[in-house]
């Protein structure tokens, strides 16, 4: 009996499966899959400590910039001031400012061990749209971010505070505010993902731009949910988070247009 062909691990490879397969040949014991994976975990782990250490020592400075939005409705309105309603938390509050700094600085480093981990397991032609899809993805995140930062931010906080009566002042805890800002700025970012969703849903074969067109009126509908979520509750707020998804919701129809592989039956005429 013929002795059976050994991969790079030594394994035996499978019946049906062709020599120089590149995802074959990455095939390992499920242990040294575990030990790959402990490696991978270690260094972000590693690189996500390092990054919140130094984040901690340019704390202020970041808590300064995103408590900047607040501090001008504040002095806009003339309506209250922030403050601590315990003597930690202003200390707890730079401690979490650094830690959700840290974890931003080191999520490429993270990202980059978890391909790492997932790559070898993939063929080349499945590869090939990852690159790009976590570049659109990043900017799309990072466009995110920044309309809620500037826009939300910016014309909904004085809008909400002038709800009180002008004899009321507002007292705000400072974990408080960085828990709203913290919260509304990661929704921003992920809804903002809609174009990649579409494009994975089209690619698999899911949805088509027809099926996009024909739900466009749920969708808007399911958007100004998603915006009365995520958002304070007042219909501006909402508004201003809606618009720019249902221009995403635009966008998806064409991507949907142009990359989705879902077969329909010939209509009969």
């Amino acid at each position: 009996m013929a002795d059976p062909k050994l991969d790079v691990h030594g394994n035996p490879v499978l019946p049906g499966i062709e020599e120089g397969d590149p995802v074959e040949a990455y095939r390992m014991p499920l242990m040294e899959h575990l030990i790959e994976l402990r490696s991978r975990l270690i260094k972000a782990l590693g690189a996500a400590l390092v990054c919140c250490i130094v984040a901690l020592f340019f704390s202020q400075e970041i808590w300064n910039l995103l408590v900047q939005p607040m501090n001008d409705a504040l002095e806009t309105t003339g309506r209250g001031t922030m403050a601590m309603s315990t003597a930690l938390e202003g200390f707890l509050t730079m401690v979490k400012v650094a830690g959700l700094a840290g974890l931003l600085a080191a999520s490429p480093i993270i990202f980059w061990q978890i391909w790492q981990f997932v790559a070898p397991g993939l063929y080349p032609h499945e590869k090939k749209p990852v690159l790009p899809m976590v570049i659109a993805s990043t900017g799309l995140f990072a466009t995110g971010i920044t309309f809620g930062y500037l826009v939300i931010f910016r014309y909904t906080f004085p809008y909400l505070l002038e709800f009180a009566d002008e004899n009321v002042q507002a007292v705000l805890s400072i974990d408080a505010y960085l828990g709203l800002a913290t919260r509304l700025l990661l929704a921003f970012g992920l809804c903002f993902q809609l174009p990649v969703v579409v494009y994975f849903l089209a690619r698999i074969g899911l949805i088509d731009a027809r099926d996009m067109i024909q739900g466009f009126r749920y969708s808007v509908v399911a958007i100004f949910v998603i915006a009365a979520i995520i958002t304070p509750p007042d219909i501006f707020s909402q508004t201003l988070m809606a618009v720019p998804l249902l221009i995403l919701y635009g966008i998806g129809i064409i991507i949907a247009w142009l990359v989705s592989t879902k077969k329909r039956e010939p209509e009969l005429t």
